[in-house]
This record gives structure tokens, C-alpha cells and sequence, in this order.
């Protein structure tokens, strides 16, 4: 076996460098060096099978270090994933199998999209997380055999651990003593700029170990028995044990005998002349390329067949076993997730929310915790701040560490997840616990904050993961804690992204409709946004939680409008008042609500006109944050009431009326609307 492994990961390892040398450009240093680590994992720890990309009982692999995704592509093609020579050649080119990193449901094999470095491992952090939960929830008894349980195997690099979103995942992760977790940090000592001591003298095994993790140490990247040795022990950790790190010490591009274990390694054409010295070192021919002899790669490959199908058809006897001896409610569970349905009378018995003004995060929150008692697959939780910004889901089933002395009512496998103040990670982990496919994962925050999980809303939106994220607090009228915590950006910001869905609810009945085609339609990602203070209540019933299933509707019509007023959330009940102000002084307002722009636009067009109104020249947006993106809604005659500066401290009410959002400006901008409207038709 020796042998042979030698002899794959000889040809294999030159791969890269070929691969990066004819296309001018791209990542092969790391993905040389470690190609032995990899091709040991594959053949030997990794549970996996080629014929099933999506077996549920795999190991998940997460290259973080998405820029070695030569490393993965390469592992892919000799395991027969069903990737073939040419892919690789076409590495980093349109419409490739093997783009520049590693994409979710474009490469067979790929878990995750990854590049961002640190969003790969706190993905990883959510996928064992969410393994965790499922088992909990459908075989709290199965023990280190149960079906559910699988490893998440995370390869990470020096760039990954100096990004702060490690340090939060990586906390967690050991505090949670996520057994199932084994993080592989590549020690090469090699950024893009240099050595790594010109930034860093930090001992990150002993801050792993700090954290609750077990360390291991692969000393030499090139030797196979101990790389086994390693792995092999990183693997026998239970469910509930710490965590493990294992430290590798690599040099990046090895064995390439002069660009190797320098930053010119990272990437870039290696030379001509290095590929020759370094294919001569391996006792290969140098003028041969992109070589993998036909008798070894059936070999890699036949053995990757034999062992996954082994390897899942002893998952399958398990799985089948569980399915005989578990209560009947639980496989039931298991079918409907699977099949993606909900249960009957998802939305009977709904919270009575009476008709007084009232705090949309509060009705947020109501209705979050009506849903997790009738579903079991929704969970996550706040960034600390779970009953100030309405992400409490539960009290008594809480997340928590198998050694935890808090007294608190839950377990390991709990359904509100504490993430402590780490919002960066908190948004990677529910991508993590979203691609495991089964759960239906939120975050919550305050929108102000939403700035820290961008990085993970851009993955999410990219993937197109099903994660909620619930923002309160949504604009300058949260008053007394100044500037610092009121949003004014965030809204457009969070609008700019592509494939996410803002939704701006205006009251209960809005926040209902939210609710309703957030969990029927797990189309993406969601940021549902609500404010904290009281506003009224539109009484609109049926009427605004269809349309708000829509995107956006007609709050008040009228046959023959001067001017149509549109407003999304709090300031919805402002243009409704503003509208009657316009009637008594013989002026008609149509006012449309559009609590999510990215429904809305995905209507029919004839509907779309029905509500906007096109023909109707003056037009008015109000909203108490940026309002650059609205004009798109204005035309040349339009108004928008915005806010355009950063907010003050004192009462949220006096806050808004100094920025200007209040009743009396929306009746003004409406008439300079309607002005402007009448000289454009009167030239």
C-alpha cells in the first residue's frame, strides 16, 4: 500500500504546478505540498463515497484555504468524482468544473463555497454543529454508532487563523467540545508578502489548546506513516470530546527545490525550469505533462469505489437498523424533512397580537417562538442579545457544552444557541448548519451589526443557503444609544446584495406573511428586519400578509391617484397618515407598501404596475434610512424622505423628527412631487 500511495501522490503532486504554469496564473504551492496529507486522507480516514457526492453519512471535507483548490480538484479527479483531465486543465476558466475557488453545487465533491478566508472553518464549526443537532433530534440515544453522526474534516491555513472570524468559531467550537470536528492547520509559515514572522509570533496551538481543543502535530508533510499515525488519532475522538488541531508543518511548494518555501510559491507561474527540477526530483519525466499513468488511476480509483460502497453499505445497515427501532414519530420527522414538506396546521392557532401599536421585533420574536413548538428543525440563536432583538426561540432547550455548570435547562444538543458576542462567526455557523440541508437555521442581532456578518450574507446569498437572519433595532429611532447602534446604511447595504431578500415588515400581520413564505419557500437567505419602537397597526388582516408574500401591495387605493406614497416598515403608517392629510386638502395618495424589494420585483409586470402605478409621475419613498437605492422606484418628478447623516443619542422620537421623518415632510415631499410632476407635463 506504501507503494502505491507513494506512486499517486508522485504524479499527483506535479499536477498543480502544470496545471498553473499553462494557464499563467492560479494557487499550486500549497496544493504540492500537501498533496500527500490530502491523498491519505482520501484513501484511508476520509469517510466518503464517489458514486454518492451527497450520501448523508459522508465526512464533510472544507478546504478554507479556498486558494489550494488544486489541492481538492486534484483529490476529485483521481477518486473519480467525475472529473477529468481537461477540467483540470480548464481550471479558472468560464464555465468550468474547477473555477478559481472552490464553489457549493458546481463541483461534485465541493461542500462549501470557500476563499474568504475564516468563513471555511466557522462553516466547518456549523456543519459539526448542526450533525450534533440532528442526531439530538432524531436519535438522542444512537450513541458513537448513530447514522447521523459524520466528522467535518476543516484544512486551514496560516491566512484563515489570522482572520479575527477564527478566534470567535474556533472558541466556540471548543467550548461546545465539538468531538466531531478536526481542524488541519497547514503551518507553512508563507503569506502573500512574506514570512509569516514578519505579522506574527503568536503560539496558535497553544491558543487552540486554550480553547478547549486537542493538539496534534504532523512533524514532516512528507511522510506518510506519520501523517496515518496523526489522522488516525485525530479520528478517534467521540462526539462529545474536545475538538482537535493539528498542527502540520509543511513548506510550501514542496518539493520544488528553489521556488519552494518562499511566497513566490503561493502563486504564479512556477518556471519551466522549477517544474523540470522539481519533476527530476521526483523521478518523473520532465517532459512530460499533466500525466497520470491509466493503470494507477483506475487503481486510485477502484479502490475509492470499493471503499465507499463498503464504506455505505455499512452506513446503509446502520441507517436501516434505526429506522426499524425508532419511534415512529421520529422517522416521520426524518421523511418530512427529507421531502421538504411542513405539518398540517403549520398556521392555525395564531398569536393574538390585538390591534394597539406595537414593536415589530417584538411580533418577530412571537412568532419565531410559535414556530420552533411546531418545528423542530428551525434553531439558532443571538449574538447575546436573544430577548433584547427577538431571537429567543426557547428557554428551556438551550445549547450547551456537555461540561456545562451553568444550571441552565437544555443540553449539547439544544435548540438556542448562545453564540456570545461573535457576530462574524455567528454568520458563517448558520451557513454551516444550513448546508447540512435537514435544519432551518437563524441568526439575530441588531441591524446596525449586520456590517459584522457580511462576509458570511455575501456566501450565503452566493450559495443560495435557506438561512434566516432576524435584524431589530432597524433604524435612527433606537434613540438613547446614539449614532454608534442607529443604522442609517445598513438597509441599502444588505439590498445591494445579490440573491438576498430584505424584508421590512410594517406590523404583525406583514410579519406574518414574512413568516409564511420565509419557511414555505426556502428559496435563499433572508434578512427579515424589524424595528423597536411601538408603531400602529395597519388593520389590514389578509390583505397585507398576502402582500406581503408578494413583496408588496396597496396599503390604500384610490381610482385616480396624484401621487403614490411607498414606505416599507415603521414608516409605512407615515405615509398612510400623510395620504389622509393629501385628502383633506383635495389631493389623492395611493399608498404602497414594499416590505421586500426582491419579492416584489420577481411578480408578474402587470401586477407590479397595478401597485405602483407607473403612469403616476409624482412619487414619494419614505424610509428612516439611506435612501439612494429608492430612486429606482422615483422617476424624474420623485421624492425621497430619507435619512442621510448618522443619527444622535437622546429619544428615538425626537431623533426622527430631526431627521426629518415624520408626517409633515411626506406631505410636503408629495406636494413638490406633485409639482414637479405637473411643470415636467406642463413643458
Amino acid at each position: 500500500m506504501q507503494a502505491f500511495l507513494d506512486e499517486l501522490i508522485r504524479h499527483a503532486r506535479v499536477l498543480p504546478l502544470d496545471i498553473v504554469q499553462a494557464k499563467g496564473n492560479g494557487h499550486a504551492g500549497t496544493a504540492t505540498s500537501l498533496m500527500p496529507l490530502a491523498t491519505v486522507l482520501y484513501q484511508e480516514h476520509l469517510v466518503h463515497n464517489p458514486a454518492d457526492p451527497a450520501w448523508p453519512g459522508r465526512d464533510r471535507f472544507v478546504l478554507s484555504a479556498g486558494h489550494a483548490s488544486l489541492l481538492l480538484y486534484v483529490q476529485l479527479y483521481l477518486h473519480g468524482y467525475g472529473l477529468t483531465m481537461d477540467d483540470l486543465r480548464r481550471a479558472r476558466t468560464i464555465d468550468s468544473l474547477t473555477p478559481g475557488h472552490p464553489e457549493r453545487g458546481l463541483t461534485p465533491g465541493v461542500e462549501t463555497t470557500t476563499g474568504p478566508l475564516g468563513q471555511g472553518l466557522a462553516n466547518a464549526v456549523g456543519m459539526a454543529l448542526d450533525a450534533r443537532r440532528v442526531t439530538a433530534m432524531l436519535d438522542p440515544d444512537g450513541g458513537t454508532d448513530s447514522p447521523f453522526r459524520h466528522r467535518v474534516w476543516c484544512l486551514v491555513s496560516d491566512g484563515d487563523l489570522m482572520e479575527g472570524i477564527s478566534h470567535e468559531a474556533g472558541a466556540l467550537a471548543g467550548h461546545l467540545r465539538l468531538g466531531d470536528l478536526i481542524v488541519l492547520w497547514d503551518d507553512n509559515r508563507i503569506t502573500i508578502e512574506g514570512s509569516t514572522g514578519v505579522t506574527t509570533s503568536e503560539d496558535v496551538v497553544a491558543r487552540f489548546a486554550a480553547y478547549g481543543f486537542r493538539t496534534l502535530e504532523v512533524n514532516d508533510c512528507e511522510d506518510l506513516t506519520g501523517i496515518d499515525t496523526v489522522l488516525t488519532v485525530a479520528a478517534s475522538s467521540g462526539p462529545y470530546d474536545r475538538p482537535t488541531f493539528v498542527r502540520l508543518h509543511s513548506r510550501i511548494g514542496n518539493p520544488m527545490p528553489a521556488v519552494g518555501g518562499t511566497a513566490k510559491a503561493h502563486a504564479g507561474r512556477p518556471g519551466e525550469e522549477e517544474i523540470r527540477a522539481t519533476k527530476q526530483l521526483l523521478g518523473l519525466d520532465p517532459d512530460e505533462h499533466f500525466a497520470v499513468p491509466a493503470e494507477l488511476l483506475a487503481a486510485a480509483r477502484r479502490q475509492a469505489a470499493e471503499r465507499g460502497a463498503a464504506l455505505q453499505g455499512e452506513w446503509t445497515a446502520r441507517y436501516q437498523a434505526w429506522r426499524a427501532a425508532a419511534p415512529a414519530d421520529r422517522v416521520a420527522l426524518l421523511d418530512r424533512l427529507e421531502a421538504g414538506t411542513l405539518p398540517e396546521g403549520l398556521w392555525d392557532d395564531l398569536p393574538d397580537l390585538g390591534d394597539q401599536p406595537v414593536a415589530v421585533r417584538s411580533v418577530t420574536g412571537a412568532y419565531l417562538r410559535m414556530l420552533g413548538e411546531r418545528l423542530p428543525e428551525l434553531w439558532g440563536g443571538s449574538a447575546d442579545l436573544a430577548d433584547t432583538a427577538g431571537g429567543r426561540l426557547s428557554r428551556e432547550d438551550n445549547l450547551l457544552s456537555p461540561a456545562d455548570t451553568t444550571g441552565r435547562p437544555g443540553g449539547p444538543g439544544g435548540r438556542q444557541i448562545h453564540y456570545g458576542i461573535r457576530e462574524h462567526a455567528m454568520g458563517a455557523i448558520t451557513n454551516g448548519i444550513a448546508l447540512g440541508g435537514l435544519t432551518r437555521p437563524f441568526a439575530n442581532g441588531y441591524l446596525v451589526f449586520s456590517d459584522y456578518l457580511r462576509p458570511a450574507l455575501r456566501l450565503a446569498a452566493l450559495m443560495q443557503l435557506p438561512a434566516i437572519f432576524t435584524f431589530s433595532h432597524d433604524s435612527v429611532a433606537v434613540g438613547e444609544d446614539g449614532p454608534t447602534h442607529q443604522p442609517v446604511e445598513q438597509l441599502s447595504s444588505l439590498r445591494l446584495i445579490p440573491g438576498l431578500a430584505v424584508v421590512r415588515p410594517a406590523d404583525p400581520a406583514e410579519v406574518l406573511g414574512a413568516w409564511q413564505r420565509v419557511i414555505e419557500r426556502p428559496e435563499g437567505p433572508v434578512a427579515l428586519v424589524s424595528c423597536r419602537q411601538e408603531v400602529p397597526q395597519l388593520r389590514l388582516a389578509e390583505a397585507s400578509v398576502q402582500g406581503t408574500r408578494r413583496g408588496g401591495y396597496v396599503v390604500r387605493a384610490v381610482d385616480r391617484p396624484d401621487a403614490v406614497l411607498m414606505a416599507t416598515g415603521s414608516e409605512v403608517h407615515l405615509a398612510v397618515a400623510a395620504a389622509e392629510r393629501l385628502a383633506a386638502e383635495g389631493l389623492a395618495a395611493q399608498v404602497v407598501s414594499l416590505p421586500c424589494w426582491e419579492w416584489f420585483e420577481a411578480e408578474p409586470a402587470d401586477y407590479r404596475r397595478t401597485v405602483l402605478r407607473p403612469e403616476v409621475a409624482a412619487r414619494v419613498a419614505v424610509e428612516a434610512g439611506s435612501g439612494g437605492l429608492w430612486w429606482k422606484y422615483l422617476g424624474t418628478a420623485g421624492e425621497c424622505v430619507s435619512v442621510e447623516h448618522f443619527g444622535q443619542s437622546g429619544p428615538g422620537a425626537e431623533v426622527l423628527r430631526r431627521a426629518g421623518i415624520t408626517v409633515e415632510a411626506v406631505v410636503a415631499a408629495a406636494r413638490a412631487s406633485i409639482r414637479r410632476a405637473e411643470d415636467g407635463r406642463a413643458g
